[in-house]
């Protein structure tokens, strides 16, 4: 993890399971931190046996505290992109459920609009059509421990199927 020189600001993404998405974006120089959590659901603090339910709104996601010195929010848009099929409704290879859907949560309407360009954009590298949802950033329930760097305490690099 990087020194910040300043201000920090804060990116969530969800992308599938939120432990490979947290090992690609933890590699990233800039990144200040990550957190596995859950956001966008109804359910008030919330559990992954909750989750996993599929019935309380929420998806796996990660908020990434990062040094905009550093790296773009746009860098971290493309590196969304690249870790994740977005054209795939409610899933990420064999994981199934509302909670792996693709879905950037923003934090300022700048980078709504940067989420929104940079999803046209993405939509050309894809024959069909790019189904990740683009909404202001809610509630975010910090994941149970176990799931914090989950891959990098088991000496994993990836768990992504893309």
């Amino acid at each position: 993890m990087e020194q910040t020189t300043g201000r920090t600001e804060k990116a969530t993404f969800a992308a599938g399971c939120f432990w490979g998405v947290e090992a690609a974006f933890r590699e990233r120089k800039g990144v200040l931190s990550t957190t596995v959590g859950y956001t966008g659901g109804t359910a008030p603090d919330p559990t992954y046996r909750e989750v996993c339910t599929d019935r309380t709104g929420h998806a796996e996601a990660v908020e990434v505290e990062y040094d905009p010195a550093q790296v773009a929010y746009d860098e971290l848009l493309n590196l969304f992109w690249s870790i994740h099929d977005p054209t795939t409704p409610n899933r990420q290879g064999p994981d199934v459920g509302s909670q792996y859907r693709s879905a950037v949560f923003t934090h300022t309407p700048e980078q709504d609009s940067a989420a929104r360009a940079s999803r046209e954009r993405a939509q050309t590298g894809f024959r069909r059509p790019v189904v990740t949802q683009i909404e202001p950033a809610s509630a975010f329930y910090r994941a149970e421990e176990y799931h914090q760097r989950y891959l990098e305490k088991r000496g994993l690099a990836s768990c992504h199927i893309r």
